[in-house]
């Protein structure tokens, strides 16, 4: 039996539909409501399983408007399953905003986990880490991107880093990482899908092979090896970037001095505080 009045997180497949789960089959078909990203994807997905359940549509660009409809269907002791697109709901896709307003009015939210295109393309990757940062989708504005950008490098120095990219938007990111990253990385594609393919390269080798980039990717910057971090040294890393990370680490922390400032600098690069201060003065 399902409960009532609850809130169901449904996963659904990122591309390949034998992907879903029974779990969120059964679920699908016992709600009484589905909100989904895409009415017209999802209902041929209800259709494919001959699910009948009424869809409401609930994106990115109404989702505050539905809350209040959701709650009353909710206070009538009616369920509802919330879907995306593919994969999992508020996952840099819309749904948190219903989530945190059906969990705050007291109903029960439940998470019907399934396909994911982030674990996917770890568990093919063939890097060995305890874990990863994951960063959704690089913003769009130039100021953002910079600023992404630079917590891109410094997160991908310690752990795998893990973020989807747009197909017109994929050359701009690529041509971005020439410069930021100097080893190779995994450009994951159509994950589960007839076209998947998984793509070991550098930023530029991979720049030459998604000239055309068609479908939906996942990009992987895996942290550098012990030998590669041996390595590093001023001559290999952009002014640019150590100015970057400098600025981000002054803005939240204070320092007593410009040599103590450029010591925590070097510490989150892997470079010596004499490296990072001598950049430091020729960029002033």
């Amino acid at each position: 039996m399902f409960s009532k009045g609850v809130l169901y997180v449904v996963a659904t497949p990122i591309g390949n539909l034998e992907d879903i789960t029974l779990r969120a089959l059964k679920v699908l078909k016992a709600v009484q409501l589905v909100a989904a990203e895409d009415t017209r994807r999802s209902g041929n997905l209800l259709r494919h399983f001959q699910i009948e359940t009424k869809i409401l549509s609930v994106h990115a660009h109404n989702e505050s408007g539905r809350v209040e409809r959701i709650l009353a269907t909710l206070e009538r002791g009616e369920s509802v399953a919330l879907v995306t697109d593919a994969g999992t709901p508020a996952i840099s896709d819309p749904g948190a905003i219903l989530v945190a307003r059906v969990r705050s009015a007291g109903f029960r939210v439940e998470p019907i986990p399934g396909a994911n295109a982030v674990v996917a393309a770890v568990s093919a990757s063939g890097v060995d880490t305890s874990g990863f940062t994951f960063l959704g989708f690089p913003p769009i504005r130039s100021k953002d991107r910079e600023i992404w950008f630079g917590h891109l490098v410094t997160a991908a120095s310690e752990r795998l880093v893990v973020f989807y990219e747009a197909p017109h938007k994929l050359q701009k990111t690529l041509a971005a990482l020439v410069d930021l990253v100097k080893r190779p990385i995994i450009v994951a594609r159509e994950l589960t899908k007839i076209h998947e393919e998984i793509v070991l390269g550098t930023p530029s080798e991979l720049l030459e092979r998604f000239k055309a980039p068609q479908g939906e990717f996942t990009v992987l910057i895996p942290p550098p090896s012990g030998a590669e971090r041996a390595t590093v040294s001023a001559e290999n890393i952009a002014d640019s970037d150590v100015m970057l990370i400098f600025g981000q680490i002054t803005d939240s922390r204070r320092f007593s001095s410009k040599k103590e400032a450029a010591k925590a600098v070097g510490e989150r690069i892997g470079l010596t505080a004499k490296q990072v201060y001598a950049i430091l003065e020729r960029n002033k």
